[in-house]
């Protein structure tokens, strides 16, 4: 299958890649850092989450956070809800967009939300009706796609069947998460085909961490496939506080590197989407995850190279 034409980047930094930092970071840079990302052009960003604020208390001003953003015409701001409750907050806030969260791994949605897969998407039944009587879009998440912490390997099977009943609930779009990075190209490539065979291709969405470095090869493996949106995390943020051992998301800037050398549209401006990975890792007191972006402002510093 050729590649896509264009690809929509979903931006997960401002959410699933803050909430691992146990540095707490105040609203306004948040809010700073939304801003900058869709003024270079990103259309979906996850602005946070209407979670337990004890057990990731990083999400706690998600409100304050919705508040204070100068959302631009055309750019989507979703943010995770866990059940009805957390729905609640979210349309309370003025929220546009939600998303929900299960796994492809019983023991992993045990530890990460304590409750089984079919329990977690029967807690998501009141937050589908809810959002449909309120005309909110629902964007649903898999996780541990490609293997999980604690049962290993995941049979692609069971992926798909998770990813379709988030379809059948309602989710218009269904992301699949390598929470914790061990995907390879031609395992990346099985498990898109297993859960396409279940979901339309359009439904569908890409989601690597890059533990052992193959997170940009998963993506160009999945586009090949028909893939055409992919999440990622400005500056490599991320990780996830439920998954031991797993490093960031795969890098915004690295991706967008990457589709833009295949000449793939995305609409995203490289030099300001750095920047916006700068700022956050300025503030964080530590240089970006993201190879792109040491590249470039090493060209800058070089005199080699604009930001």
């Amino acid at each position: 299958m050729t590649l896509p034409q264009k690809v929509k980047l979903v931006e997960v930094g401002a959410r699933d890649g803050l909430q691992n930092e146990t540095q707490i970071v105040p609203a306004d840079i948040k809010v700073s850092l939304i801003d900058r990302l869709a003024a270079a052009g990103v259309t979906a960003i996850e602005a946070g989450a209407f979670v337990d604020p004890k057990r990731v208390p990083q999400m706690a001003d998600t409100a304050e956070v919705l508040a204070g953003l100068s959302r631009r015409p055309g750019v989507r701001y979703p943010v995770l809800v866990p059940n009805e409750r957390g729905m609640a907050r979210a349309l309370a806030a003025g929220a546009e967009e939600v998303a929900v969260f299960a796994a492809a791994s019983e023991s992993f949605s045990r530890h990460n939300i304590n409750c089984s897969i079919d329990e977690s998407l029967g807690r998501f039944a009141p937050v589908m009706e809810t959002a449909a009587a309120n005309a909110v879009p629902v964007r649903g998440y898999v996780s541990c796609v490609l293997g999980c912490p604690y049962e290993g390997e995941i049979a692609p099977e069971r992926v798909a069947e998770v990813a379709e009943r988030l379809v059948d609930i309602g989710c218009y779009e269904v992301s699949l998460g390598d929470t914790i990075g061990v995907g390879t190209p031609g395992k990346a490539r099985a498990m898109v085909e297993a859960v396409a065979a279940q979901v339309p291709l359009a439904q569908l969405s890409v989601h690597f961490h890059d533990t052992y470095g193959q997170a940009l090869a998963n993506i160009h493996a999945c586009l090949e496939f028909g893939i055409a949106t992919v999440d990622s995390s400005v500056a490599g943020l991320g990780g996830c506080p439920y998954a031991p051992g797993a490093t960031g998301n795969v890098a915004s800037e690295d991706v967008l590197y990457l589709l833009d050398g295949l000449g793939i549209e995305t609409g995203v401006d490289l030099a300001k989407l750095a920047a916006a990975g700068r700022f956050i890792s300025q503030h964080l007191g530590r240089p970006p995850a993201s190879k792109v972006a040491l590249a470039l402002a090493s060209a800058v510093k070089s005199g080699s190279g604009s930001d």
